[in-house]
């Protein structure tokens, strides 16, 4: 779809913040730079373009990137009919959104100046129409057949606009469009701009939008969400709050109807993280349970801030939290949330058996439900380390750090983990003819003595090795086992004899934690318990986790400093991990998926990162895939 939109031709939409980046952009085009604005969902990219063009004046084309955008529905093309009729004459060519906004736009006194092109989804655009562009990039001009060559106005410039989170229908772009272009990135406003956008976009003030943002910014921060809604869910959560209200004539509103509003507006935004077995709307309700509980009061006093007074229909909504008091439950924070014994059930169908009564874990019921199905128990025991029950919880972690530690020994202890092949005096390998005879001297008829022999054989290695174990929301249940077990097991393989092992472990999701610094050695136990009590949610900053990870092994006395990466490598935050890379060696990633979880954009992104670092990728669904691995990244 392409559109033309000339200056002033509507009523403009208020840019809420982003003053550095409406600077950054104004400049660049200005200087005469092509740009592409990366950006989630609702960040404003498009509002902050028209806002631009319409105080320069400038007509923008706009057109939809999709995989039907061919080369010629962007160029342009001959009418057929005109061309049966008259020939190719420039009169019978049409313009597509390209020319169109080179030449300038439909006014013939502006077609010399030359327009803005904003192309939207740029990563949804196939590349054989992607590769148009490169020659308007750089010369600003383009060859059409049979019409001649196309000179763009001194004032065309291309905007493009894309979300790189979305891996669904998109491809990379090229690095020949990329190094043609600047790129400015769009984050979330924070939480008062976002009420400043919702207020001015929907009308409505006070509580409702308060609200409405609040729940809306707390689906980018869940665990179990891959991604969360843009500020299009808070306006439409608050428009659809109050006309439910009103609709329903209640004077004081229900929290039935903003649960029901709730899901209308956000549930469709949300995508649930992969390997989460929950619906969008148990989530929305865990959140409103948060902001909301249930058994609230509310006083009947309006809102003090409440433009809408005493209008019928604008209800009264839930109080602020009492002083002193957290909005959210005693147990839940930002950074980790428990789970109670009802999610617990509904996740694990061994669970009752584990667990008959509160506080209670049954170790025997363990062992036998790990004999027969390894992977559920293990996912349980990894779930129950967050159980809200504090008692379960304690006798979780100990549990945890017993079968994980003894699942860890299975694999990586007959290694040869710390080893490579190198020339050795009086070695049992091949014979090294080259080497022998170099020491030997001349002269000597005498058969060389054992230890006068060079043999190719393993030999120690000195090697201070990193564990990096990624703990955002994907990373739950049998994800969270395999990972511990493979702690264990780079653990357990640095205490062998004559191993030379100095490993380090590291947490990551939007931040990262030590949980062993480099050469500092902990009980494994109490390792792995500290690791499987770890949840993340929000963000992912593997580029931040990979520095860190660095920075730990630039101390290290060795010959090689490697990373051991557990992660999907899905990054969400921060920069390029491959720009990252500096002061490791060689970097292995482990990829845990659950059985039968499609992790394709996992592995390739594993693999792509992997090859980056010198390492290799591998995918590990169950328990018994760890000690291969293992044995195959340290060999």
């Amino acid at each position: 779809m392409t559109t033309l939109t000339p200056p002033d031709s509507r009523t403009p939409t208020p840019v809420v913040g982003l003053q550095r980046e409406r600077e950054v952009l104004t400049v660049a085009l200005a200087t005469g730079r092509h740009v592409v604005i990366e950006g989630p969902p609702g960040t404003g990219k498009s509002t902050l373009l028209r806002s631009i063009a319409r105080e320069a004046g400038r007509h923008v084309v706009f057109v939809e990137g999709n995989a039907e955008l061919t080369p010629a529905r962007l160029v342009g093309a001959f009418d057929p009919s005109q061309v049966l009729a008259e020939g190719y004459l420039p009169a019978s060519f049409v313009d597509g959104p390209l020319l169109t906004a080179m030449r300038g736009g439909p006014d013939p006194d502006d077609r010399a100046g030359g327009g803005l092109l904003y192309l939207e989804e740029l990563n949804r655009v196939p590349e054989e129409t992607l590769n148009v562009l490169i020659t308007v990039l750089t010369e600003g001009e383009i060859a059409v057949p049979r019409l001649g060559t196309v000179r763009a106005g001194p004032g065309f410039r291309l905007i493009a606009a894309m979300n790189p989170f979305d891996a669904i229908g998109t491809a990379r772009v090229s690095q020949a469009i990329a190094d043609r272009m600047c790129r400015v990135v769009l984050g979330y406003q924070d939480e008062h701009a976002e009420r400043a956008i919702t207020s001015s976009v929907s009308g409505v003030r006070g509580w409702v939008t308060d609200l409405s943002v609040t729940l809306t910014r707390a689906t980018r921060e869940h665990r179990d969400l891959r991604m969360g809604s843009s500020v299009r869910g808070a306006i439409d959560l608050s428009l659809v709050l109050t006309g439910l209200t009103e609709m329903r004539g209640e004077a004081v509103m229900a929290r039935e109807t903003a649960r029901d509003a709730a899901h209308a507006a956000l549930s469709g935004r949300v995508r649930i993280a992969d390997g989460v077995d929950r619906t969008p709307e148990s989530v929305i309700d865990e959140l409103l349970e948060r902001f909301w509980p249930e058994n609230e009061s509310r006083p009947p006093d309006r809102s003090a801030d409440d433009p809408q007074g005493g209008e019928p229909g604008k209800a009264e909504g839930p109080p602020p939290p009492a002083a002193g008091r957290s909005k959210e439950p005693p147990h839940r924070n930002r950074g980790q949330r428990t789970l109670g014994r009802q999610e617990l059930g509904a996740r694990h169908e061994m669970f009752d058996d584990i667990s008959p009564e509160l506080g209670e874990l049954d170790e025997e019921a363990f062992d036998q439900a790990l004999a027969e199905d390894p992977e559920a128990a293990a996912a349980l025991l990894a779930d129950l380390a967050v159980a809200t029950d504090g008692q379960l919880r304690a006798a979780a972690r100990r549990l945890a750090g017993r079968v994980f530690i003894q699942l860890g020994k299975v694999g990586p202890a007959k290694a040869r983990g710390t080893r490579r092949i190198a020339p050795v005096r009086g070695g049992s390998g091949d014979l090294d003819l080259d080497r022998t005879l170099d020491g030997w001297q001349p002269g000597i008829s005498r058969r060389p003595a054992a230890d006068e022999l060079v043999t190719r054989d393993w030999t120690a290695h000195r090697r201070a090795i990193c564990l990096v174990v990624d703990i955002s929301g994907s990373m739950q249940g049998l994800a969270v086992a395999l990972a511990a077990v493979a702690a264990a097991g780079v653990v357990l393989a640095s205490e062998e004899g004559g191993s030379r092992l100095e490993p380090g472990v590291l947490a990551f999701g939007a931040d990262v934690r030590t949980l062993q610094a480099q050469g500092v050695r902990k009980p494994p136990d109490q390792l792995v318990g500290e690791l499987v009590a770890l949840r993340g949610h929000g963000t992912t900053d593997l580029a931040a986790a990979l520095r860190a990870a660095s920075l730990g092994l630039a101390g290290a006395v060795a010959e090689e400093r490697m990373v051991v990466l557990l992660s999907d490598c899905l990054h969400t935050a921060g920069d390029d991990p491959t720009a990252a890379l500096a002061g490791i060696d060689r970097l292995h990633v482990l990829v845990p998926l659950g059985p039968g979880e499609d992790g394709r954009d996992a592995e390739v992104a594993a693999a792509a990162l992997a090859a980056k670092g010198g390492g290799t990728a591998r995918t590990v669904r169950r328990l018994k895939e760890i000690g291969p691995a293992l044995t195959r990244v340290l060999g």
